[in-house]
């Protein structure tokens, strides 16, 4: 079973990961209106499906964290640095 601190740990990365996509959704949304102000709908409306798509996934991660912090949901093994060699 892991460590309080670890799960701990998890929830704030999960919650983190969530955070970022909430800004960087909203940056989106700016972008998309700045380009369909300029005309440049069908750009507008890819940025708009990139935004639904972060939204989904932040609200996924959230899901998540309230899973592991009411204990239905736990790390499982070691945690995986990505893109090391």
């Amino acid at each position: 079973m892991p460590s309080s601190k670890a799960i701990q740990e998890l929830q704030a990365d999960l919650l983190g990961a969530a955070s970022d996509l909430r800004w960087a959704a909203k940056e989106l949304l700016r972008v998309a209106e700045r380009l369909s102000l300029a005309g440049n709908d069908a750009d507008a409306q890819t940025v708009m499906r990139l935004t639904m798509n972060f939204c989904g996934n932040q609200e996924r991660l959230e899901a998540y964290a309230d899973e592991i912090k009411t204990g239905r949901l736990m790390r499982a093994g070691p945690a995986v640095s990505v893109g090391s060699s």
